[in-house]
C-alpha cells in the first residue's frame, strides 16, 4: 500500500466479510480511508490467481462508467507479496445481499421489491452498454464463435463428470431435447460485450434506503461474450413460487412482489445503447441456454457428491435445482 502511494498508518476496524463461498474478503480502514481486500481462499486453487487478475482488470476498466460495481483502488498481480496469492483492494459496498437478508423498508413494501427487480435488469443494461474495446478490454476474451461453441462446450463438461466414482450419469429429463432446440434456434448475429457470467440476485448488493442496486459483485466468470446471456441468466434464475431455483434468491424471492420476466426484459430495453445491435426478440433462446448451462454446472456438485467430494445433501439440493432449470427451459420453449 505504501508503494502504491496510499495513505499510511495503523490498520483499523479489520473484519472479515462473509457471504462468499470461495474467496477471502476483509474490510479495514487505514489512513482515514476504507478498503476491502479480495484474495483467493487459504488453499489456492489452480486458477484462483488468474481469476483474481481478470476480476481486477474488468473492475478497473469499469471505472468511469455508470455500472454499479466496486472500484479497484490498487491491485497486486505479483504472487510473491502475499505468500503466493494475487489480491486487490477495492472500495467497500454500502449495501446488503437480498438473497441473505431483507431489511426494512424493503421487507414491508412490495413496491420497493418490485423496483428492486426492475433495477436488477437496469444495472445489467448499464453493463451491456459499455464498449469493451473503448475501455481497454479488446483482448480480454474470445468472442469469435462464442454462441456456436456453447452447447458442445457444456455437453462436454457434463460428459466429464463420468470420471467421478459412483456417478451413474446425468438423469436429467429433457436434456437432449433442450440441446437440440438450442442448436437449431441459435441467433445468427449478435454484438459482443462484457459478460458478467453469473448474473442473478445473489450477486447483487442493494442500497439500505431504497431499491437501487449498490453493486454487482462476484465477477469470477466475467469474459467478453454475448451480454444477452446475462439477461437470460437473470430470467433463468428469477424466483418462481414453488420452484427449487427460487432458493437462489433467498428472502427476497420468498417475500414476493417481484416483476415478471417480461417486465425485466422491458426494463433492460429502456436503455437504447444496451440493446443497439442486439436482438431482444431472441431472449427466450438466451434464457434456455442459461438454464442449460447453469443446470449442467450445478450437476457437477451432484456428481462430486457421489464420489464423496461434496456433501450428499448439497448434491441432492443442486440436482433438484438442475431438474427445475430444465423444466423451466422446456417451459420457455413452449411459451
Amino acid at each position: 500500500m505504501d508503494g502504491q502511494g496510499l495513505p499510511g498508518g495503523a490498520f483499523e476496524s479489520v473484519e472479515p466479510l462473509t457471504g462468499g463461498t470461495q474467496n477471502t474478503l476483509v474490510r479495514f480502514r487505514r489512513g482515514g480511508r476504507d478498503y476491502v481486500l479480495r484474495r483467493g481462499p487459504a488453499h489456492l486453487r489452480a486458477r484462483t490467481n488468474d481469476v483474481l487478475r481478470r476480476e481486477a482488470r474488468v473492475l478497473a476498466a469499469l471505472d468511469g462508467t455508470d455500472v454499479p460495481a466496486p472500484r479497484v483502488i490498487a491491485a497486486c498481480p505479483d504472487e510473491s507479496v502475499m505468500n503466493g496469492a494475487v489480491f486487490y483492494l477495492m472500495t467497500p459496498v454500502e449495501g446488503f445481499n437480498a438473497s441473505v437478508v431483507l431489511p426494512e423498508p424493503h421487507a414491508g413494501d412490495a413496491s420497493i421489491r418490485h423496483a428492486m427487480g426492475l433495477n436488477a435488469a437496469r444495472a445489467l443494461s448499464a453493463l451491456g452498454a459499455v464498449d469493451h474495446e473503448a475501455v481497454g478490454l479488446s483482448d480480454f476474451g474470445k468472442p469469435e464463435g462464442f454462441l456456436e461453441r456453447q452447447v458442445s462446450r457444456w455437453l462436454s463438461e457434463l460428459d466429464s463428470y463420468g470420471t467421478l466414482d459412483g456417478y451413474p450419469g446425468p438423469e436429467i429429463p429433457g436434456l437432449d431435447d433442450v440441446a437440440r432446440w438450442l442448436e437449431e434456434r441459435r441467433p445468427v448475429t449478435w454484438r459482443p460485450g462484457i459478460l458478467h457470467g453469473d448474473y442473478h440476485l445473489a450477486n447483487l448488493m442493494y442500497s439500505f434506503d431504497g431499491p437501487e442496486v449498490a453493486a454487482i459483485v462476484d465477477w469470477e466468470m466475467c469474459t467478453i461474450g454475448d451480454p444477452l446471456l446475462d439477461l437470460g441468466w437473470l430470467l433463468a434464475t428469477w424466483p418462481q413460487h414453488g420452484d427449487a431455483s427460487a432458493q437462489l434468491a433467498g428472502p427476497l424471492g420468498a417475500a414476493g412482489g417481484l416483476p415478471s420476466t417480461d417486465e425485466l426484459v422491458a426494463a433492460y430495453a429502456e436503455r437504447a445503447d444496451a440493446v443497439a445491435g442486439r436482438d431482444l426478440s431472441s431472449i427466450t433462446w438466451y434464457a434456455v441456454l442459461a438454464c442449460f448451462k447453469l443446470g449442467i454446472v450445478l450437476e457437477g456438485t451432484h456428481a462430486r457428491a457421489f464420489a464423496g467430494k461434496a456433501p450428499k445433501e448439497t448434491g441432492d439440493l443442486l440436482h433438484a435445482i438442475t431438474l427445475g432449470l430444465f423444466r423451466r427451459a422446456q417451459a420457455f420453449i413452449a411459451s
